[in-house]
């Protein structure tokens, strides 16, 4: 099992930044890969970048050049620096994290979701 909450949400005027963090808990020895997602006003979810195990990195087209994720030495911790925001940004971002039980079974994990709001 693997608890993952977020951090770093909040208000914030088109152009500036925020920094979300994810902390992820329990059987994280077993995490391959950890991401964050997000859910924008009557919109899918989507990707917004990834993070595997061996530190490759993907991003939505929509990021690219403006957020960044990173993660600490430990594995445990996943942040998402975003920068020149726009209100298209604004949505919910949830942290996941995918990983492998014996018998090679994938998993994946949510957080509880933290609130980007971008507005004037």
């Amino acid at each position: 099992q693997v608890r993952l909450v977020e951090s770093g949400g909040g208000l914030v005027q088109p152009g500036g930044s925020l920094r979300l963090s994810c902390a992820a808990s329990g059987s994280i020895f077993s995490i391959n890969a950890m991401g964050w997602y997000r859910r924008a006003p009557g919109k899918e979810r989507e990707l917004v970048a990834a993070i595997t195990s061996g530190g490759t990195t993907n991003y939505a087209d929509s990021v690219k050049g403006r957020f960044t994720i990173s993660r600490d030495n430990g594995k445990s911790t996943v942040y998402l620096q975003m920068n020149s925001l726009k209100p298209e940004d604004t949505a919910v971002y949830y942290c996941n994290a995918d990983r492998t039980v014996p018998g090679a079974i994938q998993q994946r994990y949510w957080g509880p979701g933290t609130q980007v709001t971008v507005s004037s």
